[in-house]
């Protein structure tokens, strides 16, 4: 069977690609640009565009079962063309689709339930990948400045959310159903970084920054300004409902989810040295 990964060269997306690899499928993941793309060679690349499903035909064609985004672009814009490819995935012979993220288009969400697939929703609560992004941070000063530091999140770790997705994909079973994926705990940004600091054998500081001081520091570091109105926007409004630990993790795979202390301990040399893999890529 082929399976169809949208978003395959994200961060997340690539640990659903070399999982599902394993399972002896044929995988093919979607992309703007072929080029561009460093994936292994087994994979197939199709180009194309989610936001122009007449682009779609390609991609979709033979695949038995899809991961569908549903949102696109740095600013995580929800899809307006589920109705479509939906349609096309229907008529192009789909059985089985994993959606990332529901909730972010109504119209989306709609086509979705209304389809004759066996889909599955799936919504990661803040993917433990994230914090790569303060690598530079802690190399350089051995700190973490951010703003919200009070946040807690039951952040999960991007192989278990591949692992989740693969096995729904590459078995069934799941049909109809949402899950909302999460880490064994709820951790604050500063007890990440207590994880990591034990992780690295290094002392690392983490520093809690006012709005204001938020947005002088990410424009000092060339953020663009609807970048940094996304983010402060997106923390201010944290829901408590994220900290909240779900068993779906070890309901779909049998095992029980990773903790951030193994996450740290798999990516320590990423804090440590500047020709690491540090990369902060989307979830997709």
């Amino acid at each position: 069977m082929t399976i169809l990964v949208t978003g395959g060269t994200g961060t997340m997306g690539r640990h659903i690609v070399k999982r599902l690899l394993r399972t002896g499928r044929t995988v093919r993941v979607l992309t703007r640009d072929a080029d561009a793309v460093q994936l292994p060679r087994e994979v197939e690349v199709v180009e194309g565009d989610l936001t122009q499903p007449t682009s779609l035909a390609t991609a979709l064609d033979g695949a038995g079962a899809v991961h569908l985004l549903s949102a696109t672009g740095a600013d995580h814009t929800p899809l307006r063309t589920g109705v479509e490819i939906l349609a096309m995935a229907s008529d192009a012979g789909v059985r089985r689709m994993t959606v990332l993220s529901p909730g972010t288009g109504q119209e989306l969400d709609d086509a979705v339930r209304g389809s004759d697939l066996e889909w599955t929703f799936l919504w990661p609560i803040d993917l433990m990948a994230n914090t790569l992004g303060w690598a530079d941070g802690i190399r350089a000063e051995g700190r973490v400045c951010e703003p919200y530091g009070d946040r807690r999140t039951a952040s999960v770790h991007e192989e278990d959310v591949a692992d989740v997705v693969c096995a729904i994909l590459t078995d069934g079973g799941h049909a109809g159903r949402s899950y909302v994926l999460t880490g064994p705990q709820p951790l604050t940004p500063a007890d990440k970084v207590a994880s990591l600091a034990v992780a690295t054998g290094r002392e690392i500081h983490f520093t809690h920054l006012t709005d204001d001081q938020a947005r002088a520091r990410w424009r000092a570091e060339g953020w663009p300004e609807e970048g940094i109105d996304f983010m402060l926007r997106m923390w201010a409004t944290v829901p408590d409902t994220v900290a909240e630990v779900t068993s779906s993790v070890e309901r779909v795979t049998g095992c029980p989810p990773r903790s951030f202390a193994q996450w740290a301990t798999a990516h320590a040399e990423a804090f440590l040295s500047t020709g690491s893999e540090a990369d902060t890529g989307g979830a997709g």
